[in-house]
């Protein structure tokens, strides 16, 4: 599906503990009148050794702002929800804190900060990610 830059995107993110990033960039369109969502493109990374020591809260912030730097020429500009399964990132981003790691990635946001819905969505029903990083 090609995208369209008039349109919101969703971004879906999912992180494991295996060391690995998996995001992918979704977009609704109708289609013979139909709404549907389709996939314009997906990512996915492994975590260097340094970043594998992160705990989970790190882990995420990281893969969110990592999904922001590779997908910046689709959402640079664009409206978009990021639908995530870790509920604690949305106080994340406006924490105050001198943690070198976290106030570098909230300075990279800070370009999207208007333009960002954040929203929960359960571990169970949150899959879309998952084919890219729990690959056998």
């Amino acid at each position: 599906m090609l995208p369209n830059f008039y349109l919101p995107f969703k971004l879906y993110l999912d992180e494991t503990c295996s060391q690995e990033l998996g995001e992918d960039l979704h977009q609704r369109h109708f289609i013979y009148g139909e709404p549907m969502e389709g996939v314009i493109f997906y990512i996915s990374s492994q975590l260097k050794d340094t970043e594998a020591r992160y705990g989970a809260t790190h882990t995420y912030f990281l893969c969110f702002v990592w999904a922001l730097e590779k997908l910046n020429y689709y959402l640079e500009g664009a409206v978009f929800k990021f639908l995530t399964e870790f509920t604690a990132l949305k106080s994340f981003l406006n924490m105050k804190t001198t943690n070198r790691h976290i106030l570098r990635w909230q300075l990279a946001i800070q370009e999207c900060r208007g333009r960002i819905t954040l929203i929960y969505k359960e571990g169970t029903s949150h899959t879309n990610s998952d084919g890219l990083i729990r690959w056998p």
